[in-house]
């Protein structure tokens, strides 16, 4: 009796699998230019930015085609592969890569696997305006991106559609602003103006009430809530934690409010005085929008 054949027809039994996929390093080119996009230089260039993790990749690829491409790890690719099929469905490139290059492009001690390449959307103030908003955030000189990123977050999450980033305000394509802004980034409008004072004129001719935040207001925010002056378009106008609003930006607000300290603190930072101001404010409209 002949022997049983063990070779071809084993084979043709059970084909190879199909190869692994090559992996970008971080000196592949593709992976080399995302990586100069964590200077803003090459931001400011290319008009492009990187958003670092699950949520706000998701966020990003929720929004009208600003996602370029998906970097993923191996492990990245099972832990977010409904991440990775929504990329698919909008046609973005995903491209994996290893955990030393996606190190390379990520700005977190310990990435989460995923990292996207995003068009900037920053929009002319005029151009914001022309949507109406009744509730406009202005952060004027504000450098610190952390700070910046959570007050926009604060902003979206008060229904404030447009924030403004004005004078020497921090790039909200900075990594951790984008981070701090947990994906509020791709659900407001954004606005880029280089003099804040020209931005207070600005939103005045469009109907909106400027008050700038400052502890030494010298109108108290609970005494513009029991008035009812919130109720009508707005815009706050928020400065550094270290240095406040410069004095001419003062000058051309309509009012400067004060959040009234009823403890021992000597003031609320930035951002928790940005949350009361900004919420002060979504109340009273929506209140006015209720008949309350």
């Amino acid at each position: 009796m002949p022997a049983r054949a063990s070779g071809a027809g084993s084979a043709a039994a059970h084909p190879a699998a199909d190869p692994a996929p090559t992996l970008f390093t971080r000196r592949t080119p593709r992976v080399v230019a995302a990586a100069r996009l964590h200077r803003r230089k090459e931001r400011d260039a290319r008009q492009r930015f990187l958003v670092e993790g699950p949520q706000a990749v998701r966020e990003a690829l929720a929004g009208a085609g600003v996602v370029e491409q998906v970097f993923v790890t191996p492990a990245g690719q099972a832990r977010h592969a409904a991440l990775l099929a929504a990329a698919a469905r909008a046609g973005v490139p995903v491209s994996p890569v290893t955990e030393d290059a996606l190190a390379a492009l990520a700005e977190t001690v310990t990435p989460q696997g995923v990292v996207a390449v995003c068009r900037q959307t920053h929009r002319s103030l005029a151009d914001a305006l022309a949507e109406r908003p009744a509730l406009v955030t202005v952060l004027a000189d504000i450098r610190d991106p952390g700070n910046a990123g959570t007050v926009l977050r604060t902003a979206d999450a008060a229904g404030a559609p447009v924030v403004v980033f004005a004078g020497q305000a921090v790039d909200p394509y900075n990594g951790k602003c984008v981070r701090a802004s947990a994906g509020s980034l791709f659900h407001v409008t954004v606005v880029r103006e280089p003099d804040p004072v020209a931005v207070v004129a600005e939103l005045r001719r469009a109907g909106l009430t400027v008050l700038a935040a400052t502890g030494y207001g010298d109108v108290d925010l609970d005494r513009l809530t029991d008035t009812g002056a919130l109720s009508q378009p707005t815009a706050w106008l928020f400065g550094s934690e270290a240095h406040g609003l410069p004095e001419p930006l003062l000058a051309a607000a309509d009012a400067r409010v004060r959040v009234p300290i009823y403890g021992r603190a000597e003031s609320l930072n930035l951002a928790a005085a940005a949350a009361v101001c900004l919420y002060a404010s979504a109340r009273a409209l929506h209140q006015e929008d209720s008949g309350a």
